[in-house]
């Protein structure tokens, strides 16, 4: 379409050449979803019926694995309707809804890390003041606050391009809806949102980031003094899942960012792959390494299946 139009509908994003064989390679995301969902429903329940996991560490986990359900859901179904049933249109509400989720529980996460960085700084360099700082009270205040903080940055995001009229291509980067590749089909000048997109991400995770790289210097700093490299171990083996869960956040976003910012030569598949990464990889791999680094979390899922078996 040629004319301009403040209201459209836009068009996923499919494998290029390869619009035949997209119902089986849908398999392998389903399959990666139904882990997802399986693996933080898991620990959601373990984290519920363990009494020894009810302290601040284990509640931060709990709200891991739900924003990671809330945005694998919020993304993944839409992408197997369009693989499997050739949905490929999105109403621009819808579009605006998504992206929206998916940015703000993008923030929620990186804040619920940041949290859990906190926690882990405040057990290690002070651990007689740990259980009177981080109460249960506290957490949920923190989860309320992270929650708030999501909302207020990412909200004008949607907003902003309610503005904007869009007309020429509809055709989106990826199979989900994200504010720079809306924002880059707008017929009109996007100087405010890129503007604002920008501070925004900087304001939140970027900020996130620097904090908890400045929690693990002060961690590292502390357990350097430790003694005992025994005990220089056993301190930092404390923070290898929150590591490794930072990770799985924070490598994907940046490598979704660079992708955008620097590959505008890069294939069509490429946006696609990086875009399901960063979506389903946190969702997937956070279960399995808590569930591996917590005894508590694997005895109480052992036992829950034993009891179904029976």
């Amino acid at each position: 379409s040629n004319s301009s139009d403040l209201s459209p509908s836009f068009i996923l994003a499919g494998l290029p050449g390869l619009e035949a064989a997209q119902c089986w390679l849908a398999i392998p995301l389903c399959s990666a979803y139904v882990l997802a969902l399986a693996g933080n429903g898991a620990v959601l329940l373990a984290v519920r019926l363990e009494p020894s996991l009810h302290v601040p560490m284990y509640f931060f986990l709990c709200m891991l694995a739900a924003i990671d359900l809330a945005l694998a859901t919020a993304t993944v179904p839409r992408t197997l309707s369009f693989y499997w049933f050739g949905s490929r249109e999105i109403g621009f509400a819808a579009c605006l809804l998504q992206m929206f989720l998916i940015h703000a529980l993008s923030a929620l996460e990186s804040a619920v890390l940041l949290a859990m960085a906190v926690d882990r700084y405040v057990a290690i360099c002070h651990p007689l003041r740990h259980a009177a700082i981080l109460t249960s009270g506290a957490t949920a205040k923190v989860g309320l606050l992270a929650a708030a903080r999501a909302v207020l940055f990412f909200l004008p995001l949607p907003l902003l391009l309610l503005r904007l009229p869009f007309c020429g291509s509809r055709l989106l980067s990826h199979s989900f809806c994200l504010h720079q590749d809306v924002m880059n089909l707008a017929c009109a000048n996007t100087t405010p949102s890129v503007v604002y997109g920008l501070a925004a991400i900087l304001l939140v995770m970027g900020l996130d980031a620097v904090l908890i790289c400045l929690s693990y210097v002060l961690i590292l700093k502390a357990v350097l003094r430790l003694a005992a490299w025994r005990e220089r171990l056993k301190a930092f083996s404390t923070c290898v899942a929150h590591i490794c869960a930072v990770l799985a956040f924070y490598v994907p976003l940046i490598g979704l960012s660079v992708v955008h910012r620097f590959g505008k030569d890069l294939a069509p598949p490429v946006y696609i792959i990086m875009g399901n990464i960063y979506i389903l990889v946190p969702a997937v791999l956070n279960p399995i390494i808590y569930g591996v680094r917590t005894k508590q979390i694997q005895r109480r899922i052992l036992s829950l299946l034993h009891v179904t078996d029976r």
